[in-house]
């Protein structure tokens, strides 16, 4: 585990819910304010972390008996993407799916509000990122009273708020039960930033012209609904946090002591599923034996032929 200013270990448990029903996200922390003098040491972590990430993930991808899904979840600005970057970046390609759920099409608002995702599910074996996800339907909805327009029966909206998001965190709560019983370990993520280093960053996407692209209007609309995001997070968390589905709230304000909490609780995940190499059955290993006498001893071993 990696240390805080005074020495002390920082635990990844002090950041998970597992079951917690009056949530309050300013429990948790959104820096944990260490000296910039910590942030070798922090990096040092994240590579001796991310070489073992690797080492995990590729036994995961050849046993082929279980898949690991990451869920980020943030408030714009958080650093999603720069921590999938620095976590996860020096994967095997061919064992990891990063998918952003961006605004659903037309196609996705005719289906449940679960519906793409099933399509977005990993191989077993591989590890699949998403940014963003089927949590946005109690998050951006919410907050915009989306839900109220949907062309659904009655029953399914004829209610009031309250109920209608108890009823979504069932439905996830089943969902991701579903998703441990066929193989899937969940792993979620939520980017605690604080509203300040928020507006901090959005300052530097304006005044940064390499950052232009990041920004747009709508950012400072949605800031203006801060509170009412916090809120949503809350009772979202509080409502669909399992222990075999727990959240971890990560202090995100200094995004290089986040990276390493990130890929502490990845890590966690990847070390218990314990994956292993297959072993090739007895009669598989004597054909590879044969194999390694043709090219040492036998006709595959020079092929290297002058053209006549």
């Amino acid at each position: 585990m990696p240390k805080d200013i005074e020495g002390d270990t920082v635990d990844i448990r002090d950041f998970t819910v597992t079951d917690e029903k009056n949530l309050k996200l300013e429990r948790f922390p959104t820096s944990l304010k260490l000296d910039a003098e910590l942030r070798p040491e922090y990096e040092r972590r994240l590579a001796d972390n991310k070489a073992r990430i690797e080492a995990l993930q590729d036994r995961l991808y050849a046993e082929a008996r279980e898949s690991v899904i990451v869920i980020l979840q943030a408030m714009d600005a958080a650093g999603k993407d720069s921590t999938i970057r620095h976590v996860l970046g020096g994967v095997n390609p061919t064992g990891i799916d990063v998918r952003s759920f961006k605004q659903p099409t037309s196609v996705d608002r005719a289906h449940g509000f679960l519906w793409r995702s099933f399509g977005a599910l990993p191989e077993r074996g591989k590890i699949a990122v998403f940014n963003r996800s089927y949590y946005e339907e109690c998050l951006v909805v919410r907050v915009h009273g989306l839900w109220r327009d949907y062309q659904l029966p009655r029953r399914c909206t004829d209610m009031g708020e309250k109920r209608y998001f108890e009823e979504r965190f069932e439905d996830i709560r089943g969902f991701e039960r579903y998703l441990w019983r066929t193989g899937n370990r969940v792993v979620k993520i939520f980017l605690h930033v604080s509203a300040d280093k928020q507006r901090e960053r959005f300052l530097e996407r304006i005044d940064d012209e390499a950052k232009n692209w990041k920004f747009s209007e709508s950012d400072l609309s949605e800031r203006m609904e801060w509170n009412e995001y916090q809120r949503a997070y809350e009772e979202m968390i509080a409502g669909t946090a399992t222990e075999r589905a727990p959240w971890h709230v990560i202090p995100a304000d200094q995004k290089w002591v986040a990276r390493v909490l990130v890929s502490e609780v990845l890590l966690d995940v990847l070390e218990k599923i314990d994956p292993r190499y297959p072993e090739l059955p007895r009669r598989a290993r004597e054909r590879l034996a044969d194999c390694r006498r043709a090219l040492t001893d036998g006709p595959a071993a020079d092929v290297d032929h002058e053209e006549g």
